[in-house]
């Protein structure tokens, strides 16, 4: 059942990442990444990462996905073409399917050939707390400090640009 379910949560992952890019509206675009933070956040559950998952929830798809929005909403981009004009649903109901049944022939194919790991009993204690806190604050501090850094550098940069286009159309 847990490989179904990762097997699900997968294909919406990439599915919602594929319709992320491929949209053209800013917001459909920031709506499905929400999407693909949810379907990581129930991997991340699955993988017996709960302190992870609850992160992804609470600080990716709540906190930055509302600054996302509010950055798109202050820049007040306008609406741009669709690159699908005539999407059907059968081609995606179909694309789903497919995936779900190569998905299901790796994993038969795995089965038998008993290629599918072992999972031990070490990997419950990675998802606590102080494990993820000890990795990231020893290990990865530069990298974790140079992303809030990137991302308070997105925010001026886009405040910026809004300030620009305000002062240009009070000078018309």
């Amino acid at each position: 059942m847990t490989v179904y379910l990762f097997i699900m949560l997968a294909v919406l992952a990439l599915g919602s990442a594929l319709a992320m890019v491929i949209n053209k509206n800013t917001v459909n675009s920031a709506l499905f990444l929400v999407l693909n933070m949810v379907s990581l956040a129930g991997i991340f559950l699955l993988l017996n990462a709960q302190f992870l998952a609850i992160i992804q929830i609470l600080v990716y798809a709540g906190a930055i996905m509302v600054l996302f929005l509010f950055v798109i909403m202050l820049l007040n981009v306008d609406d741009e073409e669709k690159l699908f004009d005539k999407f059907r649903f059968k081609y995606f109901l179909a694309f789903v399917l497919a995936i779900a049944v190569v998905g299901q022939v790796f994993y038969s194919l795995a089965g038998v050939a008993d290629m599918l790991p072992a999972i031990s009993d070490q990997m419950v204690a990675i998802g606590t707390v102080e494990a993820v806190g000890d990795v990231l604050f020893t290990d990865y501090l530069l990298a974790f400090e140079m992303t809030a850094i990137l991302l308070t550098a997105a925010v001026v940069g886009a405040l910026m640009i809004a300030q620009h286009k305000i002062k240009r159309t009070d000078e018309i």
